[in-house]
């Protein structure tokens, strides 16, 4: 069974990395099926849930579902690697946390004045909250399979 390898990467580490069967990455124009053996591209990511089909794990999961909020993919035939900005395993996602951390940006925003550019920052940390939100409704604790 041919796999190809993938590595998903972000600012503080790398946050997993595996081989797989297949992986489907979300850009900016829609879904990216990736194969072993996939002509090398350069992709811009958008923001959604990265699905890799593996081999079973220790567990029996066939699937690894990860948040993706913006960034780049390089594919290789070998190698995918996803340098994302924000990535989080959906199954890691503690909606409790989430919504504190929204709380908190959105009272750092209230604080900024309208033409300030550190709203950008704070905007930015709020949508990717309101991702991890709507992607743990969706798939809450399910994520692997």
């Amino acid at each position: 069974m041919d796999t190809i390898k993938y590595q998903v990467v972000r600012p503080d580490k790398l946050l997993h990395e595996g081989d797989a069967l297949s992986l489907t990455l979300l850009t900016r124009t829609g879904e990216l099926g990736v194969l072993p053996g996939h002509a090398s591209e350069i992709c811009a990511l958008g923001e959604g849930v990265m699905r890799v089909s593996q081999v079973p794990d220790e567990q029996g999961n066939t699937q690894r579902l990860i948040a993706i909020y913006g960034g780049y993919a390089e594919v290789t035939a070998e190698l995918v690697i996803v340098l994302a900005d924000h990535a989080r395993d959906v199954n890691d996602i503690d909606p409790d946390v989430v919504l504190d951390t929204k709380e908190d940006a959105e009272d750092a925003l209230d604080e900024l004045d309208d033409d300030d550019p550190g709203r950008a920052y704070w905007e930015s940390k709020i949508h990717w909250c309101d991702l991890l939100l709507k992607v743990h409704e969706r798939y809450g604790a399910t994520a692997q399979n």
